[in-house]
């Protein structure tokens, strides 16, 4: 700006939030009023950025300066904080405390218009203490995310068709959802299985007279959450109710904050994990008293108790009433609410105490017996490989000649097809309409198969600085049904799939001469229901 006092002036104008991103822009017929003006209404389907609308306006700000030129910009600070939680009179005040904060952190990016001057630059990047490689000047408009907004467009042709989620069977049927766990083990693949199953298990444990306790995991669980409802219902009708609330899951800090407070005061055991660690197993156990005794109910997934992702990601829940199953659950809660030291478990692998050492010994065990009798497999389904004793072993099995396939949504640290090193592994990554969320281990183990679903990826902050478990599939029935109508089927994506390649570059998959073309996740919306077949 140009002030015939002082001259040039440099102006930061922070672009206010109670308003779209995106508004609407109305037709030349209507009236000038902001409200008739259609910024706001869903009729008008034309849009223009929130920022441009304040640039074209900036004379009303300024009233007797001349605005030379405007210029979009956009800061990225350093969200995470550093909690000593041993120093930590109180956890939960604490962390509330850091989140408040949080939009003080400290500068880490600037992105800017390309079209900006070196001399607006140079005053950003000092003003922010930034470095220069920490600039990124883009032909674009900024902060993309907000085209979210668009999908609130009534315009059904642009969106993708709508599906009614599965429901296995037996849980349709009217049937007490533990008399049906108690006969069979359930599997559910979200978003094609419904998440309804999961809210009623908890609602329903919170309802039965029978049911003693319920303990719970809670990670990401969203707001206006069903399933902290049932727990705190849960309370209120006598039940013992314990959950573990993940105060430090990254960008839902304050919604889990407001969640423990609800939870304590409905009288809910509250407790935020262990000194030092993430709680991110995804676990619900119920105890309920039949006969003369008492019978344990589990639920284990990939994702999070979170209904609206589970609209969105694809994660795997898996229901049981195995003895020892259950009783590897209640020792986790009691390590995890309690002073356990417990180390060793008959079912669950349990970072950061035993699962990369029983992960490394399988991998190793599929190499012994490549060796020994040839024709040996290991599949694996993740968010991301990066822990370097992991990889290294995966190196050593294709070395050893096993076949190695990897589907790997995010970060890959390994590098496949290198000759001597990796030419027996395969990575693909498979991005469409859902996130694929699920971890799935798979080794063929000599003939007897095994499957491993949990919450952890091979990752250094998963297997040493967090707590997970994964669960073995012992149902032969769906372990087959993992294996060939998610695993396999995903594996074999050639639509939405890209292929890494040595270089560390991807390509996208194209159908070999013949091959039917495949996308893993229409191919789930048309055979929904297909691991309840048996159902």
């Amino acid at each position: 700006m140009k002030d015939s006092l002082h001259g040039e002036r440099f102006a930061r104008l922070k672009v206010p939030d109670v308003f779209p991103r995106l508004l609407r822009v109305p037709s030349e017929e209507k009236a000038e009023s902001y409200e008739t003006l259609g910024l706001v209404d869903v009729r008008f389907t034309r849009f223009v950025w929130l920022e441009q609308v304040v640039a074209a306006n900036l004379d009303l700000l300024f009233p007797g300066l001349e605005v030379v030129a405007a210029y979009p910009f956009r800061v990225t600070r350093d969200a995470d904080f550093d909690i000593q939680e041993d120093e930590a009179s109180d956890l939960l005040s604490t962390v509330e405390e850091s989140v408040g904060m949080r939009h003080f952190g400290s500068a880490v990016r600037l992105e800017i218009d390309d079209q900006v001057p070196d001399s607006v630059r140079r005053i950003l990047v000092e003003n922010l203490g930034l470095q220069p490689y920490q600039v990124y000047a883009v032909n674009a408009p900024i902060g993309l995310a907000n085209l979210m907004e668009l999908t609130s467009i009534d315009r059904s042709e642009l969106k993708d068709q709508p599906f009614l989620a599965g429901l296995p069977t037996p849980l349709n049927t009217g049937e007490p959802v533990f008399s049906v766990i108690r006969r069979r083990n359930i599997l559910l693949y979200h978003p094609y299985s419904s998440f309804g199953p999961v809210v009623d298990f908890v609602r329903e444990a919170a309802r039965d007279p029978d049911v003693l306790a319920i303990k719970q995991t809670l990670y990401r669980v969203g707001p206006n959450s069903p399933i902290v409802d049932a727990l705190m219902e849960a309370r209120e009708n006598g039940k013992q109710v314990a959950a573990l609330v993940e105060l430090k899951a990254r960008f839902d800090e304050e919604n889990n904050i407001s969640w423990a407070r609800a939870l304590e005061r409905a009288g809910v055991h509250v407790v935020y994990g262990l000194v030092g660690l993430k709680t991110h197993a995804k676990v619900c156990l119920v105890v309920r008293r039949e006969g003369e005794g008492i019978v344990r109910y589990v639920h284990m997934g990939t994702g999070n108790y979170n209904p609206v992702t589970g609209r969105v990601y694809a994660d795997i829940g898996y229901f049981t009433s195995d003895p020892e199953i259950g009783a590897d659950v209640s020792d986790l809660f009691n390590a995890l609410t309690g002073y356990s030291r417990k180390k060793e478990y008959r079912r669950l692998l349990v970072s950061p105490e035993n699962m990369r050492q029983l992960i490394l010994q399988r991998i190793d065990q599929e190499i012994k017996h490549h060796r020994r009798d040839g024709n040996r497999h290991l599949a694996f389904k993740m968010n991301a490989l990066t822990d370097k004793p992991c990889i290294q072993a995966l190196y050593r099995a294709s070395q050893a000649g096993v076949k190695v396939d990897l589907q790997v949504r995010g970060m890959c640290c390994l590098r496949p097809g290198m000759p001597g090193v990796s030419e027996n592994i395969r990575v693909t990554s498979v991005v469409g309409r859902f996130l694929e969320h699920a971890r799935i281990y798979y080794f063929r183990n000599g003939g007897q198969e095994e499957i491993l679903l949990g919450s952890a990826d091979l990752m250094p902050r998963n297997l040493d600085r967090r707590v997970e478990i994964l669960f073995p599939v012992q149902d032969e029935r769906l372990r087959e049904v993992i294996r060939r109508d998610i695993l396999l089927v995903h594996l074999k994506d050639n639509v939405k799939a890209r292929q890494l390649l040595a270089e560390g570059t991807y390509e996208g998959m194209r159908p070999k001469p013949g091959e039917p073309l495949l996308d893993s996740q229409q191919w789930m919306l048309e055979h929904r229901g297909s691991w309840n077949s048996g159902d």
